[in-house]
């Protein structure tokens, strides 16, 4: 055989071996990014979401660097009363951070503690990612319980057209030109929203996760065999709990006899036979030795009023000062990245002698699991909880004489001695009104501004019992699940009622509607369940305003609300105290 004979034998078998390991490469990839049956790790440094071999049973390896090196939790965890931050002034090129895709093609990049950040935030950073497009990154808060922060940006279209989707750099927006002509490290793979451990809350007596991905039908839960509660970065010396409960996307896990002040991380492993199939990421952390979340030395309220928000600075005032008047105590206040200067409204309330706190709860789709978080918190401060909405107030025909609120006045509709009577949750129906011919919001308030309404009154509104809610904090929504041993009450429309200004001047109900944050009601926008209750009757599915919509809803001219909060907080024939602020 010939040297040139020889040169192309061994040519094409270099070509065999090339064309062979391109193709396992291939099946390689399409089988670790579309495999039904993902087998997921926390992983290292360079992938944060990396899917390891289908043989994988053992405890992954530790997380990425921002769990890794936590800094010492402070003397008090407890929610700043609004998401203001303050930051040393010192430069940074790079920062440590997670990002997270979420819905509407929405990156939310998490900044751990210990980072240094440079004011103002507004403005002054981009998300710079590895094809180097470089969308501005908005501040939207500092988280209250693991004292991070949060940005959102958008992913940019360039970088949807290809799987894995990579995570940004945090970057100044000086910084910019020299950051991109660096080399960069390998970029970690972008976390999905859809299978995470987004927060926790760390009791006397156990932890509570939260787990988007795993229960993700109402009423159908896994059981809690099915997991177990890691904690640690080490995977052969984490510690591993039995989870107690697991519903919805609340999972609560048996603390671990763990000292120290060096917080660590937190996840959720899923069991097959009792041996590790799929180890959940996690933003998590756990503190072991903080006493609670909550300073301990606060005063017990009687009543606390718990809310999810999001762009309602314009109503706020209203809400806050009316309820205060006939006996709330406390507002706590789930921001849903409201971004019309809410923490400016809270701060001016604030300095009048209204408690009002912000929770800033970024996370979307997750209304039921914000009130089994302010289910915990609340409970440390409160002994009875009303899980209504802002535009949602409490009345009581006893009242439409009295000259002057009083503080005593919605207590009065509580049992006194809940324990004895086993009462654990007042339930009390709504009246529904409608747009009342207002084409924009009534500057007077709602209140005074929407005085028709539906004639047959509708859903329910709770006041808790804090101690009676279950130990799974199962909600739907403004109602709990109670402890066996105690009982639901609803009392009649002639004892009270709620007024739900639900249906407003279009632009308002146009902006609520389309951030519809339960995470089992479906977008309105989708051409699903039309007759769900949850939709507005004859709405359809576009944003577009019906005809006729300001005069929709109206069954029964009802101004008793309006009479009533005219004589109690009318400064003017035209202005009401809470024109004011």
């Amino acid at each position: 055989m010939g040297r040139k004979s020889r040169n192309k034998i061994i040519i094409i078998i270099i070509i065999f071996f090339i064309l062979c390991f391109i193709t396992l490469s291939h099946h390689l990839y399409r089988y670790a990014h579309n495999s039904p049956r993902l087998f997921f790790s926390l992983s290292s440094e360079n992938n944060l979401f990396s899917p390891p071999p289908p043989y994988f049973l053992s405890p992954p390896p530790p997380p990425p660097p921002y769990f890794l090196s936590p800094p010492t939790p402070p003397p008090e965890s407890q929610p700043q009363p609004i998401t203001t931050v303050e930051i040393p002034s010192q430069s940074t090129a790079l920062l440590s951070t997670v990002a997270i895709l979420i819905p509407d093609w929405e990156v939310l990049v998490i900044v751990p503690p210990e980072s240094t950040l440079i004011p103002p935030l507004e403005n002054n950073y981009l998300c710079v990612f590895p094809d180097k497009s470089s969308p501005p990154a908005k501040f939207a808060g500092k988280l209250p319980f693991n004292g991070g922060y949060a940005f959102k940006c958008e992913f940019p279209a360039s970088n949807r057209r290809r799987l894995p989707f990579f995570q940004p750099s945090l970057v100044r927006t000086e910084e910019r030109e020299n950051f991109v002509r660096k080399i960069i490290p390998s970029p970690k793979v972008l976390l999905r929203w859809n299978f995470i451990v987004y927060d926790s809350f760390t009791t006397e007596n156990d932890v509570v996760l939260f787990v988007k991905g795993v229960n993700n039908r109402q009423g159908v839960n896994r059981p809690p065999s099915d997991f177990r509660c890691v904690f640690g970065d080490d995977p052969l010396t984490a510690v591993r709990t039995s989870v107690t409960s697991s519903v919805q996307e609340v999972f609560r896990c048996n603390r671990p006899e763990i000292t120290g002040n060096r917080p660590m991380s937190v996840t959720v492993e899923i069991l097959e036979n009792d041996r590790t199939v799929v180890m959940i990421p996690s933003l998590a952390r756990f503190f072991p030795d903080i006493r609670r979340t909550i300073v301990q030395s606060e005063r017990k309220s009687q009543l606390c009023a718990c809310t999810m928000v999001y762009n309602v600075g314009k109503f706020l005032r209203e809400w806050v000062m009316f309820h205060s008047k006939i006996g709330v105590e406390k507002f706590i206040l789930y921001d849903n990245d409201s971004d019309d200067n809410l923490g400016a409204q809270v701060e001016s309330l604030i300095n009048e002698g209204y408690d009002v706190r912000i929770v800033y709860w970024v996370w979307p789709k997750a209304q039921e699991a914000g009130f089994s978080h302010c289910a915990l918190y609340s409970a440390q401060i409160s002994d009875w909880a009303a899980f209504i909405d802002v535009d949602e107030f409490f009345l009581s025909p006893t009242w439409l004489e009295s000259r002057q609120p009083s503080t005593n006045m919605l207590r009065s509709l509580l049992p006194k001695e809940p324990e004895l009577e086993r009462v654990g949750q007042v339930s009390i129906r709504c009246n529904e009104f409608g747009p009342s011919d207002q084409v924009v919001h009534p500057i007077e308030g709602v209140t005074q501004g929407y005085t028709c309404r539906i004639r047959v009154d509708q859903r329910h509104k709770s006041i808790v019992y804090l101690p009676a809610i279950d130990d799974s904090l199962l909600n739907v929504i403004h109602h709990f699940k109670i402890k066996d041993g105690y009982n639901s009450i609803q009392i009649g429309t002639s004892q009270a009622i709620v007024n739900h200004y639900k249906y407003q001047a279009w632009p308002e109900f146009r902006a609520k509607f389309r951030r519809r944050v339960s995470a089992y009601v479906i977008d309105w926008r989708q051409n699903l369940n039309p007759r769900s209750n949850d939709r507005a009757p004859g709405l359809g599915f576009e944003p577009i305003e019906p005809p006729g919509w300001a005069q929709r809803f109206c069954e029964v001219r009802d101004e008793k609300m309006k009479v009533l909060t005219r004589r109690w907080f009318g400064v003017s024939e035209s202005t009401m105290a809470w024109q004011s602020g």
